[in-house]
């Protein structure tokens, strides 16, 4: 069987979405090819799926021969047609990272203008000791084995690799991996058991090569693939090549790699290479900068750096040499300027930058414990989005008030199958345990034929954004939406749990749902399984639901307005096209007019009118918001501080 499809996965099937989508591939039984341009490969190898060089809105075909093949097509295209597959926000800044934002605003240091000039990867400034990282490189054996070496070298070969193996998977199995470093050791641990690497080794193994000069070899070769692809994504993921090929090695001489572990206070990391999986179990939290020979800013080595909000300076080539003795480095990450050894007017001046963002950081940081509240007393809550039990830490590092959207989308998106009520059950207690007593709310499944998942066949639109998704397809499939309702109840007993509905355009809809969840209750009571009641909501995102706000405001316990769907809806602008994105706009008055709707219909109902969409993050327009009457506020964890900081300002001003 085979199914084409137009790509709309972001950026294509670079490094993170290729791996999950091999995952993907891997969890059926089918025999599965990806067809581009006449190329077949298979779906179920990540370096043979990356170097196809899927890119997004391309034509490609998905084919599948086996037990399962209706099944693993219909899965693999929806991931596909998903354009957020895969990503995580690999790219987003950590919460509380608000410093970098204020360095980033500045202008280059004057004396920046000096110096060596390399890829401004990370942005930020840094001063500090210099730290060389220059481990010897690995040299083959250059020894030819004999015939009766063959098997047992392979041997030795296969350990090797299950031992770097093993060793990323401790990695991954840490509680204190964020999930973006959780999604880059993943997919070196997916380069490490492909088959181009290890096939390739054992055939120059199999030739009479040893195991070391056969990896080495072998890693070259498929680095330079990558490197000869006409995409920035994948020509950095020759570097991951080699650092996983460098891995294996190490295990087979029976070395280990020069430690990060000893890394000073504030020292700058100076390497002229330095693999993804070495930086990501470094000691970040005490590294004040990078510098790097290689890579660049779409580099495995720039998104950690990003991530974690470490000032980054990659791609100086043969200049890094200039600082293998360098005392002191200082370092421009906007710019992309390094400088060795730095005057004292340059110390200066870096020192300011770098205390100034320090300050902004401790500025905002002491919003995290605040509760924000307006002149006359009312509190308003700020919460944070989120998708998965990962993100929990971060929101709560930010001083996240609960949760104001807990997508399960990713819950059953993860699985290869439909996940079971315990499974969700578990899922949603941890989240309400994690934040009790603040409220969490969890929006329902809110899937359609745009991000389908393993499990429902969705019907071919021309238009999935107006289709069958949401509430709409959760009440036609009551075997899916109570088992989530019944996991939901269950939840509720471990936490301050509420619950919202999504797509809602009919009263009808709530109605139903009340009666679903009034049967699960009732079955779980029968069954003697522990449960509690939740409050129900309904997510404010289509113009149906706005014209009858006050009658939904008679049915449910809070309103939380979606404003990015909403804003599309309104303009009748899809927001995932470039070119209507100007009216993609949230301060359009007739968006703006329907938020106002929406909260006076709220307010005059006596219930919550909450904010989940991006826009209740922007400092700009929560005090518009609050004055409306909205009174909870949820965003990503990085904008929680300043947005705390925004509402004690109003209360400042004598805002009521």
């Amino acid at each position: 069987m085979e199914r084409s499809t137009i790509v709309r996965v972001h950026e294509g099937l670079h490094a993170r979405p290729a791996t999950r989508f091999v995952k993907l591939a891997k969890g059926f039984e089918s025999d599965v090819e990806l067809v581009k341009d006449g190329k077949v490969v298979s779906a179920k190898s990540s370096v043979k799926l990356m170097l196809l060089a899927v890119k997004e809105n391309q034509e490609v075909t998905v084919r599948a021969n086996g037990a399962d093949a209706i099944e693993a097509i219909e899965a693999l295209i929806g991931y596909l047609e998903n354009p957020k597959a895969g990503l995580d926000d690999e790219d987003s800044p950590p919460a509380g990272n608000t410093g970098q934002d204020a360095a980033a605003a500045l202008p280059a240091v004057a004396g920046a203008t000096t110096g060596l000039r390399g890829v401004a990867a990370s942005e930020g400034f840094a001063i500090g000791p210099a730290f060389a990282h220059f481990p010897p490189d690995i040299a083959g054996q250059g020894r030819r084995l004999q015939v009766e070496e063959v098997a047992g070298e392979i041997d030795r070969f296969r350990a090797a690799v299950a031992a770097v193996q093993a060793r990323m998977d401790r990695a991954l199995a840490q509680d204190s991996l964020s999930a973006g470093d959780r999604g880059i050791i993943a997919a070196l641990r997916d380069i490490a058991a492909d088959d181009s690497l290890t096939g390739e080794s054992e055939g120059l193994i199999k030739g009479g090569n040893d195991a070391v000069s056969a990896v080495i070899t072998a890693a070259s070769t498929i680095a330079a693939d990558f490197s000869a692809v006409d995409d920035h994504y994948l020509n950095a993921r020759a570097d991951d090549v080699h650092a996983v090929g460098r891995q294996i090695c190490l295990v087979l001489l029976g070395q280990d790699d020069i430690s990060l572990e000893t890394i000073a206070e504030g020292a700058i990391l100076i390497a002229d290479d330095i693999g993804a999986w070495d930086l990501a179990r470094a000691p970040l939290k005490r590294i004040g900068g990078v510098v790097c020979g290689h890579g660049g800013a779409t580099s495995h080595i720039a998104i950690i750096a990003r991530s974690h909000g470490i000032p980054a300076v990659l791609g100086l080539g043969d200049q890094i040499n200039a600082l293998r003795t360098a005392r002191e480095v200082a370092l421009d990450g906007n710019s992309g300027r390094v400088i060795i050894d730095p005057d004292a007017a340059t110390r200066a001046e870096f020192a300011g930058r770098v205390e100034a963002a320090a300050q902004e950081r401790a500025g905002l940081a002491i919003f995290k414990t605040v509760t924000p509240k307006l002149a006359g007393g009312k509190v308003i809550e700020v919460a944070a989005n989120i998708g998965s039990l990962e993100e929990i830490e971060a929101a709560q590092e930010a001083g996240a008030m609960g949760v104001g959207l807990f997508r399960t989308e990713l819950l059953f998106m993860r699985h290869m199958h439909l996940p079971s009520e315990d499974m969700q059950a578990e899922t949603y207690a941890a989240l309400a345990k994690a934040f009790a007593p603040y409220p969490v709310i969890v929006r329902t499944l809110d899937i359609g034929g745009d991000k389908p998942i393993a499990g429902i066949e969705f019907p071919d639109e021309e238009n999935p954004f107006l289709g069958w998704r949401g509430i709409r397809m959760c009440l036609d499939r009551p075997d899916i939406f109570k088992r989530q309702l019944r996991a939901l109840l269950r939840a509720a007993g471990h936490g301050n749990v509420k619950v919202m509905l999504p797509m809602v355009a009919d009263i009808g809809e709530v109605r139903q749902t009340r009666v679903l969840v009034a049967e699960c209750a009732a079955e779980l009571k029968a069954e003697g399984v522990p449960h509690a009641a939740f409050d129900l909501g309904v997510m404010i995102e289509t113009p149906a639901a706005v014209l009858i706000a006050p009658a939904l405001a008679n049915e449910v316990a809070f309103f939380s307005i979606g404003t990015n769907d909403l804003t599309q809806y309104i303009m009748a602008a899809d927001r995932l096209n470039p070119t209507v994105a100007k009216l993609n706009d949230v301060t359009n008055p007739a968006v703006m007019s329907a938020i106002e709707m929406t909260a006076k219909a709220g307010v005059a109902a006596g219930i919550m009118v909450g904010m989940c969409g991006e826009a209740a993050g922007r400092p700009d327009l929560i005090a518009t918001f609050i004055k409306m009457g909205l009174t909870e506020l949820s965003m990503s964890p990085a904008s929680i501080q300043r947005a705390k900081k925004t509402i004690m300002a109003m209360a400042a001003e004598g805002a009521a």
